[in-house]
């Protein structure tokens, strides 16, 4: 799920820098890249990924 909203921002950012679209300081295409770069490093480290703990049996 967080690859997918990865990628979601990596295309908002280049659609901003590819169109030359004028934002205000908080929507850049830097900030939406460096946004989409922390959701994929969180994704890379399992963050999300939905595995549970399991305890022992008896």
């Amino acid at each position: 799920m967080l690859a997918i909203i990865s990628a979601v921002l990596f295309f908002i950012s280049f659609l901003i820098n590819a169109a030359d679209i004028s934002t205000n300081d908080t929507f850049t295409s830097t900030n939406f890249m460096l946004i989409g770069l922390m959701v994929l490093a969180l994704h890379l480290a399992g963050i999300g990924s939905g595995w549970n703990v399991r305890g022992r049996r008896s």
